[in-house]
């Protein structure tokens, strides 16, 4: 059992050691910085010019920012300030213990408390995964915090399922003895071979099934049944991002069997997506930026520009 620390809401978490990144910094080499959030404390990377135009850039389940790593130089080239949080439970992040600490709420309060506390200005947002379930509700949350708005493999879901690639994920992740996160990661991305050293970059954040009470209890979460929480906050979502006319672009790997068609119910439903130049890449998998990372930095270059 790992040091067990305590929030003053008597939340118990594990911290996973630095050692467990020291093999990371040969192609993320990005020094992290941190913030306390309910007691716990939540990492980030914050890099570009300081006065450059913001992208936050927010991961899903079981990543980190990490995930952003073919991203992320050719956005600051391009004069951009990233900013990429690693989820509470995930990365080098902060990891309550009980499965119980974790709710979509809960990650959706995270989230905004970490924007104030870093006190973020007007973004863009990228997102993906759990980053755009997360994302979204704080586009609808927080008026005037975000500029523009693009997602990639994405959903928000309002009570109903996802398809059945999604509820084949949903049950395997209850099922698998251990999340080993590297052989999930290279599964899901089609377009190139994950390195061992990248694997292994993905694995770094779980030492032991102590540290992934998160990892296991975010697949459960996504409000696929009318009896899931979060469905009322969804639907006033989806209420905020059907007046939304700020630009709003979807850049979807459509061979994802989990999420891969789901891009054409916000270009439906979105404003601000009419007119703007959404992309399909292909090959791809769900986590577009291991499989296309640099070509989703130069379409969110060119369409910022």
């Amino acid at each position: 059992m790992s040091d067990v620390g305590m929030t003053p809401a008597q939340v118990e978490f594990v911290r996973t050691p630095d050692e467990r990144f020291a093999n990371v910094s040969s192609d993320f080499g990005f020094e992290p910085n941190y913030v306390m959030v309910d007691g716990l404390r939540m990492a980030y990377v914050d890099v570009g010019p300081a006065d450059g135009p913001v992208m936050l850039l927010l991961h899903g389940e079981p990543t980190w920012s990490y995930l952003y790593r073919r991203m992320i130089p050719a956005l600051v080239e391009a004069g951009y300030r990233c900013v990429a949080p690693d989820l509470i439970g995930f990365g080098r992040s902060d990891k309550p213990i009980e499965r119980s600490a974790y709710t979509y709420n809960g990650h959706v309060a995270w989230m905004r408390e970490f924007i104030e506390a870093v006190e973020l200005p007007a973004a863009t947002l990228f997102a993906q995964d759990w980053g755009g379930l997360i994302g979204l509700r704080l586009v609808a949350e927080m008026d005037g915090q975000f500029d523009r708005v693009a997602i990639g493999n994405t959903g928000l879901p309002v009570g109903e399922s996802l398809g059945e690639g999604f509820d084949m994920w949903c049950a395997a992740s209850q099922n698998m003895k251990f999340m080993d996160c590297g052989a999930l990661l290279q599964r899901a991305t089609t377009a190139r071979e994950l390195t061992e050293a990248e694997m292994d970059a993905y694995r770094a954040p779980f030492p032991d099934e102590t540290f992934m009470a998160g990892a296991r209890e975010f697949p459960p979460l996504v409000p696929i049944t009318p009896d899931h929480a979060s469905v009322a906050e969804n639907k006033a979502a989806w209420s905020v991002l059907e007046k939304w006319d700020k630009p709003f672009l979807t850049l979807w790997a459509p061979g994802d069997p989990v999420l891969g068609q789901l891009h054409h119910e916000f270009i439906e439903r979105v404003p601000g997506a009419a007119g703007q130049p959404h992309q399909e890449f292909s090959p791809g998998g769900h986590f577009i930026q291991d499989d296309c990372g640099e070509d989703l930095a130069a379409a969110l270059i060119t369409w910022m520009s």
